[in-house]
């Protein structure tokens, strides 16, 4: 586990190989694309990299517009579009074969006093009275399609601890659009602010568009269902480790036109919400004559 954390790291440490432009590479995890939660964690690697210290993200805006290819690298442009006195603002564009894959606005700003209040913290489970995903996944190990198998079982960086612990991926059934987590990195991060929030934004987009899915029984593992996110949006409410427990609250108010629309809010142990999340994505049914 501890090998993993470390190679997220790695994967989030991006090389700069010219004012503005950062190179990024992809693991050899199966995946036939890019995971979205990478690109964005790297993504906002490269703006934060232009960015003064002190400034923090506040608010990041991506559409994804075509399928990563990870076996190559992916190139990212940094366009400084505003340096002002409270807010700085970045445009990235991820590239690969001279074609845009990803694009994404982002905001910081620097810490400041002001009003506070948020939702309340629902009532779940602590993380220490659940499975952890990976121990769920013996259960019905022999479910998930051989395709998808090494990706499933290899360690990862980041532990996942589903409050209802009933859900089988590979084998749904007719639910509620509704599902929450605990969610930590195995071992402990560095002291760096901003890698805690592109380890969180590496994590939102994980189980976010399944939400869409559950109230239709269907996998994302079938043959004739196709899943994609379309857009994801974040915006960052309070200060965060990633390294200690935070319990992700997702649901899909509406789902239509092949989309499904989802939210995220995303709660330390002591109930502040520290993030909150929005996506559409791509929900396709096929033809299976």
């Amino acid at each position: 586990m501890e090998k993993s954390l470390e190679a997220l790291i790695d994967l989030l440490d991006l090389e700069e190989i010219e004012n503005n432009l950062f190179r990024g590479t992809s693991p050899d995890e199966g995946w036939q694309r890019v995971y979205g939660g990478q690109v964005l964690g790297q993504a906002l690697v490269a703006a934060s990299r232009t960015v003064e210290p002190d400034r923090h993200p506040h608010s990041l805006h991506g559409y994804f517009l075509r399928p990563g290819d990870t076996t190559i690298p992916i190139l990212y442009n940094v366009d400084r579009i505003r340096d002002g006195k409270s807010f700085t603002t970045r445009r990235v564009v991820a590239v690969q074969r001279g074609k845009a894959i990803f694009s994404m606005s982002i905001s910081f700003q620097a810490d400041e006093p002001g009003f506070s209040h948020q939702s309340e913290m629902p009532d779940v489970p602590p993380p220490e009275a659940l499975k952890s995903e990976a121990d769920l996944l013996v259960d019905y190990i022999d479910q998930i399609p051989e395709q998808y198998r090494d990706s499933f079982t290899r360690a990862r960086p980041i532990e996942m601890r589903p409050v209802d612990q009933s859900h089988n991926p590979f084998r749904p059934q007719k639910r509620p659009p509704y599902q929450a987590c605990w969610m930590k990195s195995w071992e402990s991060l560095p002291d760096d602010r901003r890698l805690h929030q592109c380890v969180l934004a590496y994590l939102s987009d994980w189980t976010l568009l399944d939400t869409t899915t559950l109230p239709h029984a269907v996998s994302f593992a079938q043959d004739n269902i196709q899943v994609a996110s379309l857009d994801h949006a974040m915006w960052f409410h309070r200060e965060f480790r990633a390294d200690e427990w935070l319990l992700y609250v997702q649901d899909s108010p509406s789902a239509g036109g092949a989309r499904g629309f989802n939210r995220g809010s995303i709660f330390n142990r002591a109930g502040d919400l520290v993030a909150s999340v929005a996506q559409e994505g791509l929900v396709r049914v096929h033809d299976e004559s």
